[in-house]
């Protein structure tokens, strides 16, 4: 199965569990602008990201795509991103992987996946002054990745 590559992204090398961050000169404030997780079932997917995530996934319109925004803070130059169902729009578990806001500590998402259907693939992990991560797939199949702080 291919993989879409749907979001601009940036490589982050791990070494042994530990992520290795390179910094280098750029004008760009962000290395992504926007990102689409694809989906099969718009209606099962909106229901997953919306219990996970513990806020409701707006449908936005689109004259061809079901899309779905995840909650993000827009107006005050947050990266949002969403789910969207249309041809040429294929989950799958390989490629990039999308880490999304955990919130304060993400073991209240990742507390929510298996239940809503989701399965945890890493559990909670420390990535040193990075802070914490988890990886997991949702309904549709796609490895999705979770970050936070705590």
């Amino acid at each position: 199965m291919t993989c879409p590559i749907l979001a601009d992204s940036f490589v982050i090398r791990v070494e042994i569990e530990h992520y290795l961050i390179i910094k280098t000169k750029t004008k760009k404030k962000n290395s992504i602008n926007w990102f689409g997780i694809p989906v099969k079932n718009f209606n099962r997917a909106k229901k997953f990201y919306s219990t996970v995530l513990g806020e409701e996934v707006s449908e936005m319109p689109h004259p061809t795509l079901k899309y779905g925004m995840l909650p993000a803070d827009m107006q005050n130059g947050g990266i949002g991103g969403g789910i969207v169902e249309g041809e040429g729009y294929e989950p799958c578990d390989k490629g990039a992987l999308i880490y999304l806001n955990g919130g304060e500590d993400l073991s209240v998402p990742l507390s929510k996946i298996e239940n809503a259907g989701g399965k945890i693939i890493q559990e909670k992990t420390s990535i040193g002054q990075n802070g914490f991560m988890a990886i997991f797939t949702d309904t549709e199949g796609n490895k999705v990745a979770l970050h936070s702080m705590k």
